[in-house]
């Protein structure tokens, strides 16, 4: 079955390569403008078939993903001369890689398939979406959605097709025989197409470290932390995970994100009985994730009071050897208590360990030299300051990070890219090199000198 698609994504792949750049440019405009035109019954949809995440937030997800994508790939070259270099001598040609194979999770069932076919097609290829199986339904939808806009718009609907009945097996055998891989998903996903053999892009684990220095506007700043850690119910990679906070500031700002729906457990016993249940035998409890406070506290056998949106606890150790270090893929936050600046990027260091390596930290600052320190020292490919971390961390409209919905976490996270997915990684560029015009090479004593 697999390898039929590949030969239907292949026939309609040759013929995509001969259009031009309005025609591309029309077909990724449409698959966005569907996801935005109907975010809301996509997010019902998502919620009801998922049963995770948040429905208002996956309708903002939907719009705001589709919108600010499409802003970043239109009027950008992709097929044919990207650019001439005449001091150089150079000209720069795109060229397409053919039948891209996406992997895509049940965390972001509707962005993620959106986001890869506009990477893709962008550059001129077909794509073959094997999606997670836990958002099958919702996936067929969109391949349906996506195909009829391409069929209308003059174009074989080959272009983009979806695995109807996704197993690991398929997966890994779409893979092997595509041409380039986009792996978003569990480490596991990730592994296998990194042996597939072809070029693939993966993501890495998330477990954002939340700093905060001091001599900042903390009323501003701590709800910025708790928008960004409740949103779709935690379940984004870039939702921010601990409060790392100046001991002498430690209590005030905790009683800010009190104000701000927290709710702080900070009796060593109690906080390490929670643990046990969302991590139970330190692994992450399957039926926690996604899924609202309400939910959670039931499972960690708490009571919370009405209005509840984030339940903070207090560790008693970071680090190694505590499953607090670990991502939390609910609304929980840990938090911490630090001397100075270089031990608060030493806790987050010692989490990220454990945990996240690669990804992304959040820092609140505005202090420049603390925030250079912070970047020049912890290994994330992401250090995002003074802003909403789950929204805006792959890419935002206040931000030049690429929008994207893949998050490339480099050598740490085991990652071909340290950087966001972009629809330029989805092409090759071929290099004409002519004599460059008024040529001269410069003396021993001027190379070596």
């Amino acid at each position: 079955m697999v390898l039929e698609y590949v030969k239907r994504a292949r026939k309609a792949q040759e013929i995509l390569a001969q259009k031009d750049q309005a025609t591309i440019d029309t077909v990724v405009r449409a698959i966005a403008k569907y996801v935005y035109d109907n975010a809301e019954p996509l997010a019902k949809m998502a919620v009801e078939e998922t049963r995770m995440g948040v429905y208002t937030d996956k309708v903002g997800k939907n719009q705001g993903k589709s919108r600010i994508i499409w802003n970043a790939l239109k009027g950008k070259k992709s097929v044919g001369i990207l650019r001439e270099i005449p001091e150089q001598g150079l000209i720069e040609v795109a060229k397409p890689m053919g039948v891209i194979a996406a992997v895509t999770p049940c965390t972001n069932p509707v962005v993620t398939p959106m986001c890869n076919a506009m990477f893709a097609i962008k550059g001129a290829n077909a794509i073959i979406v094997s999606p997670h199986p836990r958002a099958r339904k919702l996936s067929m939808v969109l391949d349906e959605a996506f195909r009829k806009i391409i069929s209308e718009l003059g174009l074989p609907e080959d272009i983009y097709q979806t695995i109807p009945e996704p197993t690991i097996d398929l997966t890994v055998e779409l893979m092997k025989a595509c041409d380039v891989v986009i792996a978003t998903g569990g480490m596991g996903v990730v592994r296998s197409a990194y042996s597939s053999g072809k070029p693939s892009f993966g993501v890495g684990a998330g477990n954002v470290q939340c700093i905060f220095d001091r001599e900042i506007d903390y009323k501003t700043e701590v709800p910025k932390a708790v928008a960004g850690r409740i949103f779709d119910n935690g379940i984004i990679c870039s939702g921010e995970q601990t409060i790392i906070a100046p001991k002498e500031n430690y209590d005030e700002i905790i009683g800010i994100f009190e104000e701000n729906g927290g709710y702080y457990i900070d009796d060593p016993q109690l906080v390490k009985s929670i643990g046990e249940k969302l991590f139970p035998n330190g692994v992450i409890a399957k039926d926690a994730v996604g899924q609202s406070v309400q939910k959670i506290a039931e499972i960690a056998g708490i009571s919370v009071p009405e209005g509840t949106k984030v339940i903070i606890v207090k560790p008693d150790s970071f680090g190694a050897g505590n499953v607090w270090s670990k991502e939390k893929m609910f609304p929980v936050m840990s938090a911490y208590a630090y001397d100075t600046w270089e031990d608060a990027v030493d806790i987050a260091i010692a989490n990220l360990k454990v945990e996240g390596i690669g990804h992304s930290v959040s820092i609140h600052s505005d202090n420049q030299v603390h925030i250079e320190y912070a970047g020049k020292t912890i290994p994330v490919s992401r250090i995002l300051v003074n802003q909403i971390c789950s929204t805006q961390n792959g890419g935002a409209f206040t931000n030049g990070l690429n929008p994207t919905t893949t998050l490339g976490c480099g050598s740490w996270g085991n990652n071909s890219i340290s950087e966001n997915l972009f629809y330029t990684h989805l092409f090759n560029v071929s290099r004409i090199a002519t004599v460059k015009p008024n040529w001269s090479q410069p003396s021993d004593d001027e190379i070596w000198g």
